[in-house]
């Protein structure tokens, strides 16, 4: 299944999804060097967003959560893509330095439908997220 998007940060990126239903700060919510989430209150604690497509709802907060997204990509731990519901500036300042495909606004029921485990193709030229399975 296909569904458009808006585009924040260019690029295309294909991989298995992460989910959270929490709001997210790559300051402090997860641990920079390896890219597995320690935030005490996240719905994913102890798992990892390294190399893959991580869907969250919307950031929270902290300016220096762009320069650790950053980090993360310099050393090998952040997410292939992102998929927001609703894009914050930090989060899309933090793709768009760190060359990271950025979505949100997906249309349709893709919200309900994606699963940790999904897999997907985020095409951040053309505006789409296409769910493979």
């Amino acid at each position: 299944m296909r569904f458009r998007c808006r585009i924040i940060s260019r690029g295309k990126a294909e991989g298995e999804v992460i989910v959270s239903r929490r709001l997210f700060s790559f300051l402090g919510d997860v641990d920079i060097s390896t890219g597995v989430v320690v935030a005490e209150d996240s719905d994913i604690k102890g798992k990892s967003i390294a190399n893959k497509v991580f869907v969250f709802p919307s950031g929270r907060g902290s300016t220096v959560g762009t320069y650790s997204l950053l980090r993360m990509k310099k050393i090998g731990t952040a997410p292939l893509a992102i998929i927001n519901k609703e894009t914050e500036v930090i989060i899309a300042v933090g793709a768009i330095i760190a060359g990271i495909p950025l979505v949100d606004k997906v249309e349709g029921d893709f919200y309900s439908c994606v699963r940790n485990g999904s897999r997907v193709i985020v095409d951040a030229d053309s505006g789409y997220v296409e769910l493979i399975q």
